[in-house]
This record gives C-alpha cells, structure tokens and sequence, in this order.
C-alpha cells in the first residue's frame, strides 16, 4: 500500500500543487510520490467510477501547476497561474529560507529574502484563490516563526502573517517542527498542522550507522537547550534510552548580533562517557550554539556526537562544520530537505539527508482525499516498528521503509 488508508472513494477536488521557485526541488519530488500514490489508488476504484467525470485530474502524468512570478525592472512582481485551477484542491509550496533565487532593482540584483519568498506566494494565492475549491499552504519553514511571541515593545509577525493568510481565504496552513507551535493561537478557527521529522530522522540515523546499537548503555539523545526539550523528550522515549539537557548562561548586559551572547552552556544529565550522543534541534542557523554542545559533549567523553535537526540554514557556511568534524568534535549532522541548502553540502563527510518528499506527499494526499491525519501526526509505532526490526534481526537500511 502506499499509504496507510485504504481508498474507497474520490477526493473531495481534484488536486494541484502550486509550487514557488523556492521550493521547486523538494515540489517535483513530491509529485513523483503523489503520481506513484495516484496511479496505485486508480486501480483500485476505475471500476467503480469507469468514465465517469467524477475521475477528471484524478491520476496525470503531474500534479504541478504551470505558474510564474515575474518582476519588473523597479522590482514589483505578480502571481501568474498559467492553466486554469477553478474547481481544484490548490496546494501552494514555498520555502521562504530559499535565498539564492535573485531579481533585479534598478540594475541592482537582491537575493530573495524570506519577505520576498512570502510575499510571492501571497501573490499565488491572490492569483487563484477566487476560483478554487480551496487552498492551502505549506510552509515547511514557518514565516517569522522566531518571532513568535512579545518581550519588550516588538511584532508578532508570525501571528500577523498566519492572521493575514487567513484572511486572505486560506483553510489550512501546514508546516514542520514550528519553533513553537503555540502561535497557532493567533487563528484558533482555522486549520493549522503541525508535522514533526522524527520517523524520518530515526530512519537516516539507521542509514548513516545500519550497525549502531541504541540501548540506555549506549547511547544518549541530547537537548541543546530548554526551548529543545519537548522533541528530546519524545525522541527519547521512543529509542528507549536517557536524555540529557544543557542550558546556556547568557550575558543580558550585552546584545550581540541581535542576541544575548552565551556565557557557558551547563549540562544536567547522566554521564555521557561512551555514548553515542544524538542532539535533537529544530534549526541550525549560524550552527554556533550547536557545535558549542557538541564539543562539551566530547570534552565530556562521548564516542559520538551526531546532530539532527529539522532545518538546517547555515546561515554562516560550513566552515566551522568542517573544522569541528575535522577535530572530530562532530561525527555527523542529518536534515531534512525540507529547505534549500547549498548543493556542496552533499559533499560534506560529515552531512546525511533525511527526505521528506514522500511524507509530504503522504500529507497532501491525506488532505485531498478529507481523510485522519493521526498516522501522519504520531509516527511512535512506525519508529517502534522500525527499532525492532533493527534490534531483531540486523537490519540493514536498504531505502524500503515507508514515508
């Protein structure tokens, strides 16, 4: 089967996936999947519906719509969708961390930022939201997620922008490890979903080490701060094994770039001496924070030190990747690709991919056809499932595990 439902009827509208140029990589992955998902579930109803109208846009040869976003030499832009969409399931992907597409101002050229990501896939829906059956949107790296709550005098531009799609028409908004799904909050009444990595991470783990031995003797899961405590606990719980947790003493005196620079990161937790230690995050963004733990991690006599996050933006490069795996501080880093990376990432030693098409896929699927999400949003049995494969009888990753 290719999903964990057993299909009996048709979806609710036929569906299109409305792919940004930010995120057209991961889009036309996802379309194979949801061709392959069509093609498996066409066999099993066409008696049923056999030339009825009832089966139009069911199973094509692709889901992606044909659009465009073209600017203007003063740096305006448009949402253009070039093939109708009236009557369809509009599914709108944009990754909005995609900095290398570029455009011109006035002779100038600007990388798009995550304003001009989002702002384009404003443009998508305002192109076609009129004439859908409905629309939603996937943002796997939830817009301004990092400002998601007040401190001091601020915005709360998370909450603004998830106010705004809805208004906008929106009925969904789907996304992947928010930083803290609690600015939901901001619109109670609309759909919003919330998918953790988890699964796929454990299965990029067993990809990366087939031999490794996840017992309480051997090995740790590890969460870089408080804020990471949550998913920690979950992974944890579900390998199995102990969890440990540091928590950074910062200078509030001081704001360095932006932040409360970190004074020393202390750790509470049993002894990590021996252990594969895995550090469970939602981002690496300038990775500092992260290859600090790390090193504490093997000043503390870890056997290894593996790092999986959801999103990894590297916002400062691979350098300080490159040294700290070379001093052998990290032994492995695993992210999604959930979000655009530089292509010479692929060829780090030190890096391993975790992909996230076909669950995604899984999802659009689940949402079309209007049916539970409850497989998709709780993977333990799948993960206890794929440990004790593992644990039995020497599995051996071989790319055959589902989503």
């Amino acid at each position: 089967m290719a999903h964990d439902y057993i299909v009996e009827d048709i979806p609710v509208a036929p569906l299109k996936l409305a792919a940004h140029k930010s995120a057209m990589d991961l889009a036309k992955k996802v379309d194979k999947w949801l061709v392959s998902f069509r093609k498996h579930d066409y066999e099993i109803i066409k008696d049923k519906y056999r030339d009825s109208l009832m089966l139009r846009g069911f199973a094509p040869d692709t889901f992606l719509l044909d659009l465009d976003c073209p600017r203007f030499g003063s740096g305006e832009a448009k949402g253009v969708i070039k093939e109708s969409v009236r009557g369809v399931d509009e599914f709108i992907l944009c990754d909005i961390t995609n900095y290398s597409n570029t455009y011109t101002v006035n002779g100038f050229t600007n990388h798009m930022s995550p304003d001009d990501n989002y702002q384009d896939m404003k443009r998508l829906i305002g192109a076609s939201i009129a004439r859908t059956h409905r629309v939603s949107v996937i943002m796997p790296f939830l817009y301004e997620s990092r400002q998601h709550k007040r401190s001091q005098r601020e915005s709360l531009d998370c909450a603004m922008a998830l106010e705004e799609l809805t208004n906008m028409g929106v009925k969904n908004i789907i996304t992947f490890d928010a930083h803290d799904p609690r600015v939901q909050n901001a619109i109670p009444l609309k759909g919003f979903d919330n998918f953790m990595p988890t699964y796929s991470f454990v299965k990029a783990l067993l990809k990366y080490d087939p031999n490794i031995v996840i017992t309480k003797d051997n090995f740790m899961v590890i969460s870089p701060d408080e804020g990471a405590m949550d998913r920690a606990v979950y992974l944890a719980n579900n390998l199995g094994v102990d969890m440990g947790m540091f928590y950074k003493r910062r200078d509030y005196s001081r704001v360095v770039n932006g932040r409360n620079p970190i004074v020393a990161h202390e750790f509470l937790g049993s002894s990590v001496e021996g252990k594969t230690v895995l550090i469970v995050d939602d981002m690496i963004s300038s990775g500092e924070s992260m290859l600090d733990t790390a090193k504490e991690l093997k000043e503390r006599k870890a056997k290894r030190v593996i790092v999986c996050c959801t999103f990894g933006l590297f916002t400062s490069g691979f350098d300080k990747f490159d040294e700290f795996y070379a001093r052998e501080y990290i032994d492995c880093v695993i992210t999604t690709n959930l979000n655009y990376r530089p292509a010479s990432i692929y060829e780090k030693e030190w890096y391993c991919e975790a992909d996230m098409s076909k669950y995604l896929a899984s999802i659009i699927n689940s949402f079309n056809y209007d049916v539970s999400l409850e497989n998709a949003l709780h993977s333990s049995a799948k993960i206890q499932a794929l440990l004790s494969d593992h644990r039995s009888d020497g599995y051996r990753y071989e790319g055959k595990l589902d989503l």
